[in-house]
Parts: structure tokens; C-alpha cells; sequence
């Protein structure tokens, strides 16, 4: 039955996504964020739609009341599938945050018109101090225009149980637009695995932890925010069935 759903899922997912990539296109003559919303409520109400009823997967978030009622804040999100990415952008709780993306994505065809149209931020990684400013500037104007960021620290899409270092970009970014980090956990990976064809059902938990406040030492702050994502994200993951966390001798 698992392998069958993902068939069934991955093309309608595929081919849907596809469709409605061209018969979209309209949204473009509208601002960002309003062509964010519309999106939103048509191919994120769409993958939601396939998700739960032929994959069987939900999604549960937790720690909401951790969010910031007033002011901009970025959200550090762990990332272990591209579950997050098809969620989190297109979030209206979240006032539709800006992501941060690599720029490869923007190159696919007729979905990569999107990222821009949508105030998404595409880096370059291979530029280095270039991408920097670039992710710096994006996410600035992104809290200017009243939209929050979502940045994944560890650069890269993580598979639960593994270990990898967190980037040192976002101290920068949280020290030059003083604002808070909302780190945020989930266990996507164990249903949505990285390029995993096969997916299962269940219910994949976000959970935002307490904020760090804007104003602390950049690297004190990273520290905090690395071991409440990495403690929180091992828990959910292994509630899930996933498994534990690594020790690193």
C-alpha cells in the first residue's frame, strides 16, 4: 500500500505541479506577497489536498504561541526534506515568509519563474562573500516589506540521525538586521526522506522553540539556537520511529 500511494502521489505531485505552473503564470502581475497568497491557496491547497488524502501525511505544528505577535523575526528552521519547503513559504500563520533557496532551483522549468516573482531569496553557494551580501540584502528588504525569513542553517537538506556543522552566514544576518531567531524542529525526514521516491504516512511535527532575543552575541546566540534545534528536532524524529541522533567521540 506504501509503495502504491507514492506512485500515485509522486504523479500527481509531478504532472500537478506541472499543470498548474502554467496556468499560474497570471499571478505574476501582482506584488509578491499577494502572488505568494494566491499561490498558496491554489498549489499549496493542491499538495496539502494529495498529501493527506492519497500519501496519508499530515502536519502538526507545534509552539506557535513562541512566534513574535509584533516585529520581524527569522525563522532557523532544520531541514530534512523538501516537505518544509512545499509548507513553509506558503504559510499565511507564518505571514508567508520569505525562504531562502539555492539558485539551482530557479533554473527548472516553469516552476523556477516562481521563486522570484514570490520575494524568494536565491543564493548562489558558490560565490561566497557575493552570496553573503546578496542573502543579507534579501532578507532586509524581506523584513522591510513586513514578510518574515525562513534560512536553514545547515545549508542543506540533513537526514534524521545525521550529524552536519551549521554554517556560520546566520550570525552575520542576525547581527546585522537585529532581529529574533525563532529556531524551529521537525522530523519531515522520516516520513519525506531526501530524494526519496518512496514516501510513508504519518504526521510530521513542526515545533517552534522559545526565541532568541535580537541584541545577543552573534556565536552565543548560534550555540543556543544549534542545541535547541538539535535536542528538539532527535526528540520528535525518534517519537516518529526515526533514529536517534549520532554521538560524535
Amino acid at each position: 500500500m506504501t509503495a502504491l500511494r507514492s506512485i500515485i502521489f509522486n504523479l500527481l505531485y509531478i504532472f500537478g505541479s506541472l499543470f498548474l505552473s502554467i496556468v499560474l503564470m497570471w499571478v505574476f502581475f501582482f506584488p509578491p506577497k499577494k502572488c505568494t497568497a494566491i499561490i498558496s491557496a491554489i498549489y499549496g491547497g493542491y499538495i496539502a489536498l494529495i498529501e493527506k488524502y492519497v500519501l496519508g501525511l499530515t502536519l502538526e505544528v507545534k509552539g506557535a504561541e513562541n512566534l513574535p505577535k509584533t516585529g520581524g523575526y527569522i525563522i532557523a528552521s532544520k531541514h530534512q526534506s523538501a516537505f518544509e519547503t512545499l509548507k513553509l513559504p506558503f504559510s499565511k500563520e507564518f505571514n508567508y515568509p520569505v525562504i531562502v533557496l539555492k539558485k539551482e532551483l530557479t533554473k527548472l522549468p516553469l516552476w523556477g519563474l516562481y521563486p522570484k516573482r514570490m520575494g524568494l531569496i536565491a543564493i548562489d553557494r558558490g560565490q561566497g562573500m557575493e552570496s553573503m551580501r546578496a542573502m543579507i540584502e534579501g532578507c532586509r528588504q524581506a523584513i522591510a516589506d513586513g514578510r518574515n525569513v525562513v534560512i536553514f542553517p545547515q545549508g542543506t537538506r540533513v537526514k534524521p540521525g545525521a550529524v552536519k556543522p551549521y554554517k556560520a552566514g546566520l550570525a552575520k544576518i542576525y547581527k546585522d538586521l537585529q532581529v529574533p531567531i525563532v529556531p524551529m524542529a521537525l522530523n519531515s525526514g522520516v516520513f519525506w526522506g531526501r530524494n526519496a521516491f518512496f514516501k510513508k504516512s504519518g504526521k510530521v511535527t513542526f515545533e517552534f522553540l522559545p526565541p532568541i532575543p535580537a541584541g545577543e552575541p552573534p556565536l552565543q546566540a548560534m550555540e543556543k539556537m544549534e542545541k535547541m534545534i538539535e535536542e528538539a528536532s532527535d526528540r520528535l524524529v525518534v517519537a516518529a520511529g526515526g533514529p536517534p541522533l549520532e554521538k560524535v567521540e
